[in-house]
């Protein structure tokens, strides 16, 4: 990212990254609103389509720092037996000991360990990811979408982020073979956030 100039002898190219927003009046601690934000997930099925489905249930926190973003941080519990795939069958499956043995393991925890700014926007983060008795690290990419005060005078901030996991590596490894070859279910899951954040009074 950045502006490019060329004099007209040729002379070298000239980079200037552009500056960020000034994002002082972030920093602070933020809670994560459930009701306006969304936690996703899609996994191939059938070697031909996707499954997508989320979570309806968590609480997380955030501490933002807008001067000095490494400083950020950011904790998340999932309740594993909100998930939801539209299909009530199937999530009844997913929360025996098939998939995520909900009631022995009724939570998913995420815990960032360090975070860095790429451009104005953007920010990887990352993390440790536990699935069931299974802690495996995880890189999240992050784009912060904005901020405002609501109607209700409280200050909010927006970031969309994604990562990929292999289901298997937190002991996730039902499957069944198709006849037509390959498996009906895929090990890598796309998981996906759209998080909205109330500021701490």
């Amino acid at each position: 990212m950045g502006l490019f100039s060329r004099t007209k002898t040729a002379a070298p190219v000239t980079v200037r990254t552009p500056a960020g927003p000034d994002l002082s009046h972030l920093s602070g601690d933020w809670t994560i609103d459930a009701t306006h934000s969304e936690i996703g997930f899609s996994v191939r099925h059938a070697m031909v389509t996707n499954v997508k489905g989320r979570f309806t249930e968590y609480e997380g926190k955030l501490h933002l720092d807008g001067a000095t973003p490494g400083n950020s941080s950011a904790d998340l519990v999932i309740k594993v037996g909100s998930i939801d795939t539209n299909q009530a069958q199937r999530d009844e499956h997913l929360r025996t000991g098939d998939f995520f043995a909900a009631e022995t393991y009724p939570e998913i925890r995420f815990r960032s360990t360090s975070t860095e700014q790429l451009d104005a926007d953007s920010y990887r983060m990352n993390g440790e990811l536990t699935i069931k008795d299974s802690t495996r690290p995880v890189v999240l990419e992050l784009d912060y979408t904005g901020s405002a005060t609501d109607a209700y005078g409280a200050e909010r901030v927006g970031f969309e982020g994604r990562t990929v996991v292999d289901r298997t590596e937190f002991g996730l490894t039902y499957n069944a073979a198709l006849e037509t070859g390959g498996v009906l279910i895929g090990e890598k899951v796309k998981l996906s956030f759209d998080i909205s954040a109330v500021k701490a009074a």
